[in-house]
């Protein structure tokens, strides 16, 4: 990849950047990562991108990741060697949405692509969907990996780039040939549990075992952590004590609880299955920074190409809120002495770890070894 990046976040130098990147006659698609308090806007970046001579993809996310620093405001513009078919799923919260006919439309054969990169609008209310129609149509035929795009304002608006502009509510596939090697790991291990979703939608968890979810979390949480929930203080308490959904033989998928909603209920970044049983879980920094290491090594044994030129580090937005200064422990654990480190810092991650379901994780360490 040739990488710039610019760390003031302004429209000129992500024009700036654009420019010099597609000067290069081998570069044949960009790949654009931005941090959320650039304040993009479509008015502001749309004729860029369409101006654009090559497929462009990425997301406006939380923060981004260069090297061992996370940026608040700044962006990154990596130009590929090897040409994205991209791909845009749009209406990402339509109900009546059928998503494995949509992608066998948009993508009816894979080709020779070996790699998936998917940025999704992380307030979407289908995620999970989508990514069960991923797995549906295509298995593990590719490796892939991405995240989800948007603010922690929790206020949905465009935060996806495509060569059509800014959008929102969808989803950006792009589907490459190029190896790589994708480890997936959290560090968070269970509390209290498990506890049956006996009432759900989609991402809002209405009773556990029969009673209001925030019911049943509170006395949990309260007890483990030694604090009380007020009306202002939900969310760091919670960032602490995610779900942790039950999968057989593989670990267990983390949802983040990010507000209390109507009559008790909890509201959650992705999807939990109803009739399902969920954990809540807790952890520290030492088993997250362990965890992002494990993540790292599994990338790299699992990479099967020539030579490995990039480490992709997509991450939970709330593990940084969680880890505070100690995130850069972090970002030095998926750190390697001859390969950058680009990513972002997400509202929900999305891998396959090799051999198990293609999943939307959140709080989880996601590494991708990419070569090219």
């Amino acid at each position: 990849m040739f990488i710039q990046v610019d760390r003031t976040g302004t429209v000129a130098k992500l024009t700036e950047m654009l420019q010099e990147v597609t000067r290069h006659e081998n570069i044949k698609g960009v790949l654009i990562l931005a941090g959320d308090a650039n304040n993009f806007t479509p008015a502001q970046v749309d004729q860029d991108l369409k101006n654009m001579p090559v497929p462009v993809f990425g997301g406006i996310f939380p923060e981004i990741i260069y090297g061992q620093k996370k940026l608040i405001h700044g962006t990154i513009v990596a130009g590929l060697s090897v040409e994205p078919n991209v791909q845009i799923i749009s209406h990402l919260s339509d109900m009546s949405a059928d998503y494995d006919e949509l992608i066998d439309e948009k993508i009816p054969d894979l080709g020779s692509t070996k790699t998936m990169l998917i940025m999704v609008d992380g307030l979407a209310k289908r995620i999970g969907s989508l990514i069960d129609s991923l797995f549906n149509v295509f298995g593990l035929e590719v490796n892939y990996i991405g995240g989800g795009a948007g603010s922690l304002s929790f206020q949905q608006k465009p935060c996806l780039f495509t060569n059509q502009g800014l959008i929102q509510d969808s989803a950006v596939l792009a589907l490459l040939d190029m190896n790589s090697g994708i480890g997936v790991n959290h560090g968070w291990s269970t509390v209290s549990g498990p506890f049956k979703v006996t009432e759900v939608d989609r991402n809002i968890i209405k009773t556990l075992d029969y009673r209001p979810a925030f019911e049943v979390y509170r006395e949990v949480v309260e007890k483990a952590s030694g604090q009380v929930f007020t009306g202002d203080n939900f969310f760091n308490i919670a960032k602490g004590y995610p779900f942790g959904i039950n999968k057989i033989g593989s670990e267990k998928i983390v949802r983040d609880p990010i507000t209390l909603g109507e009559n008790g209920s909890l509201i959650c970044v992705g999807e939990v299955p109803k009739e399902g049983y969920v954990d809540i879980l807790s952890g520290n920094v030492s088993s997250l920074v362990t965890a992002a290491g494990k993540a790292l090594t599994r990338g790299q044994q699992a990479f099967k190409g020539t030579t490995p030129q990039t480490t992709f580090f997509i991450d939970c937005i709330s593990r940084v809120l969680f880890l505070e200064k100690d995130f850069d422990q972090e970002l030095k654990a998926v750190s390697t002495e001859n390969m950058p480190l680009i990513g972002a810092l997400t509202l929900g991650e999305i891998a396959n770890s090799g051999k198990d379901y293609l999943e939307f994780y959140n709080k989880t360490a996601v590494i991708g070894v990419l070569e090219g």
